[in-house]
């Protein structure tokens, strides 16, 4: 960067926070690396510029908060605690301060000073704050005042199923398993909402009351037999043994705080931006470093925000031999591909698929790696795996029928592809990306155009927005020759995909048709500006030389020739 670039971000910067000190270059360089990391979700890097550019401004409030919320975001809740302190010295309410006091209180068992800081305003988050004051009321012994606080917060709109399945954990953290089953079978009308975390939570507790077949029957009643997914089929097989299922959902005050942040950061993972997100789920880990969903929630976050190598070191931190291990295997896997190593992403996904050879989730994850790779030999093996652990007639499995249908047509297995596209519309008949896939590659083999019309004008209806689905439709009008009704939906799918080459290339070979041929021969120059297939961009560059026209009679001539 120049240095005349870099005065001119360091006055912007100093308009911005009057309190820098403009005379230190050194404070300058640092600060605008931090906000550049930050910007980038590079939370390492932004924790370290941030941190040197703090070393020369220790009274900046803005510094501190961000520095705090860079370690808390790449996992380091150690060195955010000091800056946290000396922020929070400064008199200032701070969202980030206050989330890694309390946590760091939390892990200390002060929970005396968590209730200190909350009643003196110190918000942590909507409903994480009252959450949070509940869980610290029973860490100081006050059980009845942590019920009262779940009872008023059940009153407030919207939150009354999230304070009793807190109130459920609560009772149960201090074994009132009578009063937790109450709340999480509903018999006290409390609408509580049937998750994941909330069905472990009672079948725990059935077990706990010797219930094991009262929580055998929900098991089947909520996820059938359970048995392709490892941690309801460890329950299952405890629940079937007669042993008594133990009580993890929370065992203390510290592992229900934990549960507070994650509750809101599973609410923000639907609506908030990862990099705030994150803060929340990285305050669950830290509180209850064996909360596995919190684990998988952050990596998750991470791999959005392309922190890839961030990402992987969550996901490993999963153990191996834990139910959602072949989860964090997967999501490894996945974040390995996304940084560029097709081949050690692939290498994790074989070792898994060995470890896990009745588990359909991990070869299904197999064949859309190879598939992404278009290695469609092995994809299609892979799904073949994934099939035989199905019943023939189970409607889920539509999307692998679909998966490796489109690995035989890649394949030029034409059989084999139309059979599995058929057999997922058997179960999903009106499926708008089955249909279309059948229907356009019916119309690129010039057979059953009447159905690929029909197929196609489904999945439109279906996804009117969607500019590869018009793209076909106005393209089996093109097959069927009639030019005029194809131009419309062509140029609206160009206009709903306009980066994509075929698009394009399709638009030009429409408006030739109709005459319109300046207009195709530009359509033809953007598809080649836009980086086709080198066999589609030679097939163009000869259009826009002699027109689609001779293209067309040439491509006969050549098919008259082979056969």
């Amino acid at each position: 960067m120049s240095n005349s670039l870099l005065r001119s971000f360091a006055l912007s910067a100093l308009c911005l926070f009057p309190s820098l000190p403009a005379s230190s270059e050194g404070f300058v360089g640092a600060y605008l690396a931090g906000q550049s990391a930050r910007f980038s979700a590079d939370f390492e890097a932004s924790a370290l510029y941030y941190t040197r550019a703090l070393a020369l401004d220790p009274t900046n409030a803005h510094l501190m908060n961000v520095a705090s919320a860079a370690y808390v975001s790449k996992g380091d809740l150690a060195s955010a605690v000091p800056i946290a302190r000396s922020l929070d010295q400064t008199g200032t309410d701070n969202l980030i301060a206050n989330i890694v006091l309390a946590s760091n209180d939390i892990i200390e068992g002060d929970y005396a000073a968590v209730t200190k800081r909350l009643e003196a305003g110190g918000e942590v988050g909507p409903i994480a704050t009252e959450l949070l004051a509940a869980w610290a009321a029973i860490g100081e012994g006050k059980m009845s005042r942590a019920l009262e606080l779940f009872d008023e917060m059940a009153l407030e709109p919207g939150l009354g199923g999230i304070a009793a399945f807190h109130k459920a954990l609560a009772l149960g953290s201090v074994g009132d398993f009578e009063g937790a089953e109450a709340i999480l079978s509903n018999s006290q009308g409390t609408n509580l909402e049937h998750t994941r975390l909330s069905l472990i939570a009672h079948l725990q507790v059935l077990s706990q009351l010797e219930r094991n077949q009262d929580a055998l029957d929900i098991l089947k009643l909520f996820y059938g037999d359970g048995d392709v997914d490892p941690e309801f089929s460890a329950i299952k097989e405890k629940l079937e043994a007669g042993e008594t299922v133990p009580f993890t959902a929370a065992r203390n005050p510290r592992e229900g705080a934990a549960q507070s942040f994650f509750t809101l950061a599973e609410i923000f993972a639907q609506e908030a931006a990862p990099d705030h997100t994150i803060l929340y789920s990285r305050a669950a880990e830290f509180l209850n470093p064996e909360h596995l969903p919190a684990l998988l929630l952050t990596a998750g976050l991470l791999e959005e925000l392309e922190q890839y190598e961030l990402a992987n070191a969550a996901y490993a931190k999963v153990p191996e031999g834990s139910v959602v291990y072949h989860v964090a295997e997967m999501g490894r896997s996945e974040t390995l591909r996304k940084a560029g190593k097709p081949d050690e992403a692939i290498e994790v996904l074989t070792a898994l698929a060995d470890e896990y050879p009745t588990l359909p989730s991990v070869s299904i994850a197999l064949g859309d790696l190879y598939r992404s790779e278009e290695r469609y030999a092995e994809a299609a093996e892979a799904y073949d795996a994934a099939l035989a652990l199905f019943p023939d007639d189970l409607p889920g499995t539509w999307f692998i029928y679909y998966s490796r249908g489109i690995c035989y047509e890649r394949l030029d297995e034409w059989e084999k592809a139309e059979a599995d596209f058929r057999k997922a519309l058997s179960f999903n008949e009106n499926q708008p990306q089955v249909l279309n896939y059948l229907g356009y590659s019916m119309v690129e083999k010039n057979i059953n155009l009447d159905e690929a019309l029909e197929m196609i004008e489904t999945a439109v209806a279906a996804r009117p927005r969607d500019g590869y689905i018009i793209d076909s439709l106005a393209w089996v009008y093109y097959k069927l020759g009639r030019f005029e009704d194809a131009v419309a939906p062509m140029e609206k799918a160009a206009v709903l995909e306009p980066l994509d080459p075929i698009v394009s290339d399709h638009l030009g070979d429409v408006l030739w048709m109709v005459g319109r041929k300046n207009e195709a021969s530009f359509q033809w120059r953007r598809a080649l500006s836009l980086e086709p297939e080198e066999e589609e961009a030679d097939r163009i560059r000869r259009k826009l030389e002699v027109g689609l026209d001779v293209v067309l009679e040439e491509e006969a001539l050549e098919t008259d020739k082979t056969q």
